[in-house]
């Protein structure tokens, strides 16, 4: 199989296209479509700008953070710094910190840890626990991995927090809003081009670059990550969706790139719908929240007498 560009010796074919690529091209068009969502999502102009990526150890965090290096880590005016949240998870998580910890230190950036022990009273493991089955781990965990990405970036002064968010993940989340009829969550998923109280910008600046292409990538450039899955992760929603969208690709290939330029066409149009609504804040903890207690807190508040402790300040 011969490169549709060099005709040297192909080492990947993007069905969704029709090209096949040799590594140096591949590559190119890999840090083509990352350096463009950069340019849309990011304003890098004037004073120094600080980045907060959040790096899980996985494939597409660990991705990012040598993308945006090697993109952006030459500029003056800007500043990356990484951090990683520990749930807690037996077997699964401390690799995945490590492989941060070591690819930061490989890059010179400077990273932390945020542990849910230390800002919850518990681990994951032991939340799940004590909830006795009823709620269902990945439900309760994103709210609360949300809250710390934000409250890290808070500390870092970050102006964008980036997250490995790929073409699957977000085409993915397109789509689980649709079948829910959440039309606020889908105006709320980003990227954020506007700051609001307490909230820093999330920005995805692999979110036109396919999941497979990211593990790639990562491969080829030597990026060191952690192959680990979650062990609560086959119980996860998104997992109906990920087949429901692979199975449509596979047969008509291109479609999450389809389902992302539909999304970026009505964005703007739900941005201004919904902009008026504004978010308030948890009365429990102080939180930006779109309810008088956040989803966080109404758990921790139901698990309480199971043994969590008090949330740290």
């Amino acid at each position: 199989m011969r490169c549709s560009f060099c005709r040297g010796e192909a080492v990947y074919e993007a069905r969704y296209s029709g090209a096949r690529m040799c590594r140096y091209h591949f590559t190119e068009s890999v840090e083509r479509r990352v350096k463009r969502e950069i340019r849309a999502q990011m304003d890098l102009k004037g004073n120094t700008k600080r980045i907060a990526v959040a790096v899980s150890g996985g494939k597409d965090s660990s991705t990012l953070l040598f993308l945006l290096h090697k993109i952006l880590g030459n500029r003056k005016n800007v500043e990356i710094f990484s951090f990683t949240i520990d749930e807690g998870i037996e077997g699964y998580r401390p690799p995945g910190v490590e492989s941060a910890r070591r690819l930061s230190e490989r890059l010179g950036v400077e990273h932390r840890v945020l542990s849910y022990r230390e800002a919850f009273g518990a681990t994951l493991d032991d939340m799940v626990k004590m909830d006795s089955g009823r709620t269902i781990p990945c439900s309760i965990c994103g709210p609360m991995r949300r809250r710390l990405i934000n409250e890290a970036s808070l500390r870092i002064g970050a102006d964008y927090v980036a997250l490995g968010t790929n073409l699957d993940d977000y085409a993915q989340s397109i789509l689980m809003n649709v079948f829910r009829g959440d039309v606020a969550r889908m105006a709320r998923l980003g990227p954020h081009s506007t700051v609001k109280e307490g909230l820093v910008p999330r920005v995805f600046p692999l979110r036109l670059v396919p999941e497979k292409e990211v593990m790639l990538y990562a491969i080829l450039n030597g990026i060191e990550f952690d192959a680990g899955w979650c062990p609560y992760y086959s119980r996860a929603q998104r997992n109906e969706f990920r087949d429901i969208l692979n199975s449509v690709e596979e047969r008509s290939p291109g479609t999450k790139f389809s389902i992302v330029r539909f999304y970026d066409g009505i964005r703007d149009i739900l941005a201004d719908a919904y902009q008026a609504e504004g978010l308030g804040h948890c009365r429990v903890c102080g939180s930006p929240s779109s309810s008088d207690v956040c989803p966080v807190c109404s758990f921790l508040e139901r698990v309480k007498g199971s043994g969590v402790p008090e949330q740290k300040g």
